[in-house]
Parts: C-alpha cells; sequence; structure tokens
C-alpha cells in the first residue's frame, strides 16, 4: 500500500470516515490492447515530468514451480540480465544508463517483473531491449551463465537465510503452514538441492514454458501518447512468436488442525516470536479488512500491540504485523522481538491478550479514524510515481483482470467498519495457528511451548 495521487479534494474530505459518495473518482486513464501474440499492453499517459517508467510482469512465480524443481523464477529475474543475442551482456545496463535510465527486476510468489524508469525519450531504447530478452534470449543461454547465476543465488540464499539473523524463520512458516506441496509451502529463492539440480535444459524449458508474449503484462507509464507506444510495441514485440498455454497450480482448501509450536535456535542476541494464521487470497472479501487490522496492531506508535509491548509494558524492542494476500491464499504474520531479559512466552501472553481484548470489545471510531486515514494517504502518496502506477497497472490486471481498478481498491479500505474488524480478528486470528520461536542457541528455554502456544 505504497500509493499517491494528487489533486483529489473530494477524496482527501472523506478519509476521516467512510465515503457513501464521492463526487470524485480516482481514475488513472489507460489504453488496453493485445498483440496478435498474445501480448497486453497497457499505456498510462502522464504528462506531468518528461519520464517514463516501462513495467513488463512475466506471470509466473515461485508458486508456478513443482516440489523438487524450486527456486527457477528466482533464478531467472538473475539470468535476464546476462544479455540477450542482439543486446550481449553488459549491454543492457550500460545502455539504460548512457541514456540516464536505471532498472532492475523482482520475484515473488506469483510473478516476476522487469522495470526501466528514465527519460521518456529512452523509451524505444527500453522497449527494444525488453523486447530482445523476451524473443532472442533463449539461444545465448549456457551452461556457464546458468553455473555462475546459480552460485549468485545461492550465495543470496546464504545472505538472506542462513547467515541472516532469523532468516530461516520465513522459510519454516511457509512449511508449517502451508501442507506439502502447496505452491506456497516453499520460499520465493527455492531450496539449495533443487538449485544445485538446475539443469541447463530443465532452465531452458522454463523459459519456454512462461517467457512468452502471451504470458506476459507490459505497462508503459509517463510522458508518451498511447500511440506511439503501441506502434513501438509492435514493432518490437510483434515478431515474438506465442508461446505454449500456461496451466496454472490451484491451492488445495486446508485448515490447521491444530495450534503448533515449533523452534529454531539461531545465532541471535534477542528471541523473537512469531505468529502466523491461514487467512484469504489478495482481494477477496476479507483482504481490506485483514489490511485495516494490520494497521490496528502495529501500523503506528499508538496502535494496539505496539503501545502495550513496546511502550507500557515495554518488553519488546518491536513488533510487527501483515497481511500477505496472495494470488492463490494468503497469510497473516504478527512477530515481536524481546528486549533484553525477557523471554518469549511473556511477550505471546501479552500479544494473546491484546488479541482477546481487540476480539471482545472491537476497535474505537477514533482507531478506525486514524487507519482510514493512514491507509488513504499511503495509497495516494504512492501514485505520485509513475513508476507505482505502472507496476499497479499490471498487478490489478492479473489479479482482478481490471487495469484501472485504483478507485475500487480504495474503497474497499472506505468499506470497513469496526464489526468487520471484530469480526476478522476472530475468523482468522481465533484460528488455529503457527507460533515459531527464535532463540539464541542453546537457549530453548526462552521459547514459546506447544501449551502456551494454544490461547
Amino acid at each position: 500500500m505504497s500509493r499517491r495521487w494528487l489533486l483529489l479534494p473530494a477524496l482527501v474530505a472523506c478519509m476521516a470516515a467512510p465515503c457513501r459518495a464521492q463526487a470524485t473518482r480516482l481514475s488513472v486513464p489507460i489504453t488496453v490492447d493485445t498483440l496478435e501474440n498474445g501480448l497486453t499492453l497497457i499505456v498510462h499517459e502522464d504528462h506531468s515530468i518528461p519520464n517514463v517508467s516501462v513495467d513488463i510482469w512475466h506471470l509466473v512465480g515461485s508458486g508456478d514451480e513443482k516440489p523438487g524443481h524450486t527456486g527457477f523464477a528466482h533464478l531467472f529475474e538473475h539470468l535476464m540480465f546476462m544479455g540477450s543475442q542482439n543486446a550481449e551482456y553488459p549491454a543492457f545496463d550500460r545502455l539504460l544508463e548512457a541514456a540516464g535510465a536505471d532498472n532492475n527486476g523482482s520475484t515473488t510468489n506469483d510473478r516476476t517483473n522487469y522495470y526501466e524508469e528514465g527519460p521518456a525519450n529512452a523509451l524505444p531504447l527500453m522497449l527494444w531491449l525488453e523486447a530482445d530478452r523476451m524473443g532472442w534470449f533463449l539461444p545465448t543461454m549456457t551452461t556457464e551463465k546458468v553455473d555462475l547465476q546459480r552460485d549468485v543465488v545461492k550465495n543470496e540464499r546464504r545472505q538472506s537465510y542462513e547467515n541472516q539473523p532469523y532468516g530461516l524463520a520465513w522459510e519454516n512458516l511457509a512449511r508449517l503452514l502451508y501442507p506439502a506441496g502447496h505452491p506456497y509451502s516453499w520460499p520465493v529463492i527455492g531450496s539449495m538441492t533443487d538449485l544445485s539440480a538446475a539443469s541447463l535444459e530443465d532452465t531452458k524449458d522454463f523459459f519456454r514454458q512462461y517467457y512468452s508474449p502471451n504470458n506476459s503484462v507490459l505497462s508503459v507509464a509517463g510522458d508518451v501518447t498511447a500511440a506511439d507506444v503501441k506502434a513501438l510495441v509492435r514493432q518490437y514485440f510483434g515478431e515474438i512468436p506465442r508461446g505454449p498455454a500456461v496451466t496454472r497450480p490451484v491451492a488445495p482448501a486446508f485448515a490447521l488442525a491444530k495450534d503448533t509450536a515449533a523452534v529454531i535456535e539461531d545465532r541471535v542476541q534477542l528471541p523473537r516470536v512469531y505468529n502466523h494464521w491461514h487467512t484469504v487470497k489478495v482481494y477477496s472479501a476479507d483482504d481490506a479488512a485483514l489490511d485495516v487490522l494490520s494497521y490496528l496492531l502495529t501500523g503506528a506508535k499508538n496502535s494496539r500491540l505496539t503501545q502495550a509491548l513496546v511502550y507500557d509494558q515495554q518488553i519488546a524492542t518491536s513488533v510487527v504485523s501483515f497481511n500477505d494476500g496472495k494470488r492463490l491464499d494468503g497469510d497473516f504474520t504478527i512477530y515481536a522481538t524481546a528486549k533484553p531479559g525477557h523471554m518469549l512466552p511473556e511477550l505471546q501472553r501479552s500479544i494473546d491478550t491484546e488479541l482477546h481484548r481487540l476480539m471482545d470489545e472491537g476497535p474505537s471510531a477514533r482507531e478506525m479514524e486514524q487507519a482510514r486515514n493512514s491507509i488513504e494517504s499511503a495509497f495516494l502518496n504512492g501514485l505520485e510515481q509513475i513508476s507505482t502506477k505502472a507496476d499497479r497497472l499490471d498487478s490489478y490486471f492479473y489479479f482482478v483482470g481490471t487495469p484501472n481498478y485504483f478507485q475500487q481498491d480504495l474503497a474497499r479500505y472506505h468499506a470497513v467498519t469496526a464489526q468487520d474488524i471484530q469480526r476478522v480478528a476472530r475468523q482468522y486470528l481465533g484460528a488455529h495457528r503457527v507460533v515459531l520461536s527464535v532463540v539464541p542457541q542453546g537457549k530453548t528455554d526462552m521459547a514459546v511451548t506447544a501449551a502456551e502456544a494454544t490461547p
């Protein structure tokens, strides 16, 4: 929820309460086209500054992988910067830097994206480079490139997981919450074993299956005209052939049968406790209410858990919560790090006390007002950036099928009531959960026990 829009007085005026009627609708004008090869193109004209943002979503993430073959989506995020047939490494970065533009990429459970931003006159270069690595990357893929980037990813995994304080928590939470074989039961980065086993042909097959025009969404936002963008995209992408049809995985319905407690000994100074619940996928009926619930718990200094654990009781250095709705499923997390001299069961009791108080009493009108104001401010602020708008256009298209979903998205938060908060807190955070304690090595006595994990 990092978004921004300007000159919306009617929306700003109704931040303090749910808007029953809005004189001004939040709209990001767009045009949408589909090339004959299946590539979806979304264009948004914003002439406020002479910049342009190009963002292409390849509709493949770690959730599209299979057990035993994990890590491919993220590996490709690295491989795609190794050069293509007409832009050999390191031409991609050097050409963009010379034009005053920058670029990067990212991978999630659901998608992989690559993006460029810079002066509007660099648009033809941006599009040509993206088209070349979509259509003419495969002939340049070699065992040497795969081995090189495989080692880079392995090192990234060591830095972010094995050698990062509390780094193994997320991998264990996913494994403990989601059943074996569920698309979200393994981390985006994959496992060391699977990365080591990936062959050159496996990697090429992954590219052929997913890196095709008909499995991609391209958004262009900024100081452009839709007609010019369409012409350039057809020129550069039009001859890339359509790929095979993609079959999406289906997430099995499940519910935790009981509360689960687990412990990790780590090279940390302070213990940390994680609470992890199964919830709902993004944009489903309760997704917005869970976002608001997260804010009420830890979104501000006076939010319930932050106020109680950090300021009043002074037993935690920090407490964080977030709702993570994804395309197939979702989860909700609260984690708190103990202050020196305090044990995790003490933190766990305080977390449970505050959760039960919220479930019993519901939030106050003032809490709801603050949450709405903050969430809407963040939403609107983010839309000042053309890169944010470009990414949102791709996201809305993939997840809800409507690129210009900004108003509907914002309206979801206006519609959340105090009764909704009380209901989702009881329904999801009152259900069985995973409680994971990360403690200093040899200090398992600091952990939350199985009995203490059951409220």
